[in-house]
């Protein structure tokens, strides 16, 4: 028997319950993990409030990352061995499989070793964010160095990934804040610039700091009217990846814009990246060996214990975290 959140109806944090349930071995091309930490999103936030892309099936579990130790193996698993520490990265659906938990069945093409000067808390809030900025600046943006590239909600776990990732690449990240309240920590994370966006005119600092060359790259999680003042300060044959939707309101963008400077727009997810097999390995390498390195390392704004999973969730919805929230077991 092990302990496992379930919940058994949409709604706020105390709809989480912790359970004891059998746990079955794992099937064929599946890993047992005894887990020792949980890295908390805002898609599983989503899931539980009936928000998501999917319909909770009930008992519902959750849960996309998590950082433990390989407790058994299936058959046809060849890469893993029990003993080994490794860390699972989201290519699955809540409906499939569940990381919350103390003993947990996983997909192997999700599970990955971390390096080992990783804890299991850093290890559970590496994988979802460096991967999602990696599929839009390295895999699909070819993010180069010198050119300037705008983060969206910046103090984010994913933004935090997007500035170290630029950083790492030799481009020159700015970062977009609501007000200036984390202007200082956020140069602090690496941002050559930061704007507030609620402060300042957005358009006219992107101009200035880019010098009138206009920003190669845009990855926002917001959308809403300041896309338009983005598009503004965009260079020539510029994307801009939409990996979210912070802000409902429809996106309004001046057509001269787009065909005066051939721009792209594009929605962006995960996904694309990790139910790939060849896109997937190219994202494991590149993370593994940034964390390795030290280039990249995630950013931990606050751990709960496995009983304060409710908690956890309250925590994320607050929207006041910089980096990661991580749940330890």
């Amino acid at each position: 028997m092990a302990k496992i959140v379930t919940f058994n109806r949409t709604g706020g944090p105390d709809v989480l319950g912790i359970t004891d349930m059998a746990v079955a071995a794992p099937a064929t091309g599946e890993v047992q993990i005894r887990v020792k930490a949980i890295g908390i999103n805002r898609a599983e936030v989503m899931y539980r409030t009936g928000q998501y892309v999917i319909e909770p099936q009930f008992p519902a579990k959750l849960g996309y990352e998590a950082a433990g130790i390989i407790e058994a193996v299936g058959a046809d698993v060849s890469e893993f061995v029990v003993g080994d520490n490794v860390s699972v990265i989201p290519s699955f659906m809540f409906t499939e499989y569940g990381m919350y938990g103390e003993l947990v069945n996983a997909p192997a093409h999700a599970v990955v070793k971390h390096p080992e000067n990783l804890t299991f808390v850093e290890a559970a809030a590496s994988w979802m964010m460096f991967i999602t900025a990696y599929g839009a600046l390295v895999e699909y943006g070819h993010l180069q160095a010198e050119q300037f590239i705008v983060m969206g909600a910046a103090s984010s776990s994913v933004g935090i990934a997007a500035i170290q990732i630029a950083n790492m690449l030799g481009a020159r990240p700015i970062a977009l804040s609501r007000t200036s309240h984390k202007n200082e920590w956020l140069r602090n994370a690496g941002a050559e610039a930061v704007i507030a966006t609620t402060e300042q005119d957005l358009t006219a600092e992107l101009n200035m700091l880019t010098q009138g060359a206009g920003v190669n790259l845009v990855f926002d999680p917001v959308g809403g009217p300041d896309v338009a003042k983005l598009a503004a300060a965009m260079a020539m044959n510029g994307t801009f990846y939409q990996y979210g939707a912070l802000d409902a309101r429809d996106l309004s963008i001046p057509v001269m814009d787009i065909l005066g400077k051939h721009l792209q727009f594009r929605g962006y997810e995960l996904f694309e990246i990790t139910t790939d097999a060849e896109k997937m390995a190219r994202a494991k390498a590149f993370v593994y060996d940034g964390l390795k390195s030290g280039q990249l390392k995630p950013v931990i704004d606050k751990t709960f214990v496995f009983e304060e999973i409710a908690e956890a969730h309250r925590y994320m919805e607050a929207n006041g975290q910089v980096g990661k929230i991580v749940v330890t077991l």
